[in-house]
């Protein structure tokens, strides 16, 4: 696991660096104001947590994804097209990304801390539910990555870029959604729906924002997500042609 031992520290070291940096920022805007839009530095801080562990599990468990591009310009998708396998599959677990284990963790223990010092009401249907959303919610990350990057099928760069973008767009979600402007918030609940990444499945678990409810819907979402998102990957692949000899 760790051939490269040293950038293996040194990428550990830069995502902790980074994450203390989201901290220090988070608590440098609360020292300022109370609230957020009724959200609480602890239901921020969870928003922040949710997003690191979904980021984080999506790179661990799903690294492939991020292999797309290159497979699909040196022609080394032709070797999972011809094997017994559902080809989505073969890509999204090719690789692990051993540099998602520490986002899994900070994104873990702030998740944790939050949950902890919020004032959440558990009781013996929010738990589940809880886990459910919170599980759907990384889904729905997961699938928006994979759709983003199946769009290398219709590029010719060996990296995909907009599929970088799109993975950028997604740290809007470490705020509420009811900060941004309505485009914004259109594009983050609908277009893009990283709101369901975030502040809606926060939003209920913590009972926090004016439409708490919607967190429930997280499932439904993820499911709407994988589907769009397979269905773009087979679109793409019926055009794929190999990289030729």
């Amino acid at each position: 696991m760790l051939v490269h031992e040293s950038d293996f520290w040194v990428m550990v070291l830069a995502t902790v660096l980074a994450q203390l940096v989201n901290l220090v920022f988070l608590a440098s805007v609360f020292a300022r104001v109370p609230t957020l839009n009724g959200w609480s530095f602890w239901a921020v801080l969870a928003l922040f947590g949710i997003i690191a562990l979904s980021e984080g599990i999506a790179s661990l468990l799903f690294e492939g994804t991020w292999r797309l591009a290159a497979n699909v310009n040196l022609g080394s998708l032709d070797y999972m097209v011809v094997r017994p396998f559902p080809v989505p599959l073969q890509v999204t677990s090719q690789a692990l990304g051993i540099n998602g284990l520490t986002n899994v963790v900070n994104g873990g223990l702030m998740l944790g801390v939050a949950l902890a010092r919020g004032d959440v009401g558990w009781s013996v249907w929010h738990v589940p539910l809880a886990a459910v959303v919170l599980a759907s919610a990384v889904a729905v990350r997961v699938a928006i990555n994979l759709a983003a990057n199946a769009v290398a099928f219709w590029l010719t760069s060996p990296t995909s870029m907009f599929a970088v973008a799109v993975h950028q767009a997604g740290d809007l979600a470490k705020f509420p959604l009811s900060v941004y402007p309505a485009g914004l918030r259109l594009a983050l609940g609908v277009l893009l729906p990283f709101a369901f990444v975030g502040t809606f499945p926060m939003g209920f678990v913590l009972a926090v924002g004016d439409h708490a409810w919607l967190g429930l819907l997280t499932p439904l979402v993820a499911v709407y997500c994988w589907a769009v998102a397979l269905f773009v990957f087979r679109l793409g692949l019926r055009r794929y042609e190999s990289a030729g000899s």
